[in-house]
């Protein structure tokens, strides 16, 4: 048990610190570079060192750990909550101290190098495709101005642009620039597949992969970024609080005996549950052209007749995520059951 809390507030080259011995009790504080910051744990007896997850976060949670300290890293949005005042470095970590003394807010785990290294390469995917989509948007803008139009849609756009670009009304001078627009596409769509094969062959390596792989509508891409996403899986005492986590359930507006649910919450990582929810939709899908579905397809084809499409989608992946839990909790397949069992 660490007595001693000692609150960082990162930046890029400057770091606010405050230790406080005892809750509500601050007896020093620090305004250190990046160089003395290392120094000033390594001489510190082991502390609880308090974080807000943000940019670099992961990383000196790491060296912290190493040097003995126990690191926990807090929501921003929680801790904007506890801060009095302007928002200054000072405020921020006195803001850390008094929220860790709320117990309800939940920490995230600091990232292992793997893991990190697994999100990094999702965030460069998606960055990959972002560019992509925005040049598609661009050439198919600036060919509608001559009055060509590129039908949606993203796999056959390149297609449709190289023969729109032989129309005798686009000026020679321009269509050069235009095919170097669609090289560029072509280009980045290679990197995009190109990081997806990586991802891939590390999945084969990790058996929690594989696992969550066996679960309808998520593939290599959710089950990567889950595994980055969540980190240890036992820290989730039930499928319904991963989900929670993942914004998945719904949002409640209480009070008395009168219970309202609202939308979905849309807390925690937009990416993973971007992902998710992708994947059910697939899943229905993929429910409705089969001749005899199971349990889990049944149950999905009703809530779709019942409540429709978009709804069921959400509804799928968010039982998806409490499927993910016990799959991984337990480390073994999903077992489809037939309808016949239900």
């Amino acid at each position: 048990m660490y007595t001693t809390h000692i609150a960082v507030d990162l930046a890029k080259s400057v770091f606010q610190i405050a230790v406080s011995p005892s809750p509500g009790r601050v007896a020093e504080e620090h305004r250190l570079s990046r160089a003395r910051f290392r120094r000033f744990f390594l001489h510190r007896p082991p502390s609880h060192v308090l974080m807000e997850a943000c940019s670099s976060a992961h990383h000196w949670g790491r060296e912290l750990q190493t040097l003995g300290h126990q690191v926990s890293l807090l929501p921003p949005s929680h801790v904007a909550r506890y801060r009095l005042g302007n928002k200054t470095d000072r405020a921020d970590a006195l803001a850390l101290l008094e929220a860790a003394r709320n117990e309800n807010i939940v920490r995230i785990p600091v990232k292992t190098l793997d893991q990190q290294a697994i999100t990094a390469l999702h965030r460069l995917r998606s960055g990959y495709l972002a560019s992509r989509t925005a040049r598609i948007n661009a050439v198919r803008g600036l060919l509608s101005e001559f009055g060509i139009f590129i039908p949606q849609g993203a796999r056959s756009f390149l297609i449709h642009a190289h023969d729109a670009l032989d129309n005798d009304r686009i000026p020679g001078f321009l269509r050069d620039s235009l095919f170097e627009a669609l090289t560029e596409v072509r280009e980045l769509e290679a990197k995009a597949a190109h990081l997806k094969d990586q991802l891939q062959r590390l999945g084969d390596q990790i058996p929690t992969v594989g696992y969550l792989m066996t679960i309808p509508g998520i593939g290599i891409l959710s089950a990567t970024a889950l595994l980055s996403t969540v980190g240890n899986i036992h820290r989730f005492p039930t499928g319904r609080s991963l989900a929670n986590y993942l914004g998945l359930t719904p949002r409640e507006a209480s009070s008395g005996n009168r219970r309202r649910l609202g939308r979905i919450s849309k807390r925690g990582d937009p990416y993973t549950r971007m992902l998710l929810v992708h994947g059910a939709r697939s899943a229905l899908l993929a429910a409705h052209r089969v001749a005899e579905p199971d349990q889990l397809q049944a149950w999905a084809i009703r809530t779709a007749k019942a409540r429709g499409h978009n709804v069921a989608t959400v509804a799928l992946a968010n039982r998806k995520a409490r499927i993910a839990w016990r799959v991984w909790r337990d480390q073994r397949p999903f077992q489809r059951r037939p309808l016949t069992q239900e």
